[in-house]
């Protein structure tokens, strides 16, 4: 017998949780007006990742909200201790390269010229 579980995770600036009840994903249904290309943009998008156009929208308005987050995070530390300097700035671009997998910014460099 399968026993209907609630889990609801608090929602937070960094990240985009569902609230899953009797194991169905919760989601408030909205309606949007989207120019004809972007809807057309968005759908090509969604199909190419195998995902629908809902999912794809809240994913990727769940990636903006992270990255709005992120900046507001940065904002708030650098109007705190000063801003980061060139090193700092630096070693953080290169952590992200790494992160996502990408080249370092010199390889990268190389490559374009």
């Amino acid at each position: 017998m399968m026993r209907a579980v609630t889990t609801c995770s608090l929602p937070t600036l960094l990240s985009y949780h569902l609230c899953y009840h009797e194991l169905m994903a919760q989601r408030e249904k909205r309606s949007i007006s989207l120019p004809p290309d972007l809807a057309r943009a968005v759908e090509e998008a969604a199909r190419a990742e195998g995902t629908t156009f809902s999912a794809w929208l809240a994913q990727t308005a769940a990636h903006r909200l992270k990255l709005e987050a992120g900046r507001q995070a940065l904002a708030e530390w650098e109007r705190e201790n000063g801003p980061l300097t060139e090193t700092e700035l630096a070693e953080g671009r290169a952590r992200a390269r790494s992160t996502l997998g990408r080249a370092p910014a010199d390889a990268a460099e190389r490559k374009s010229a």
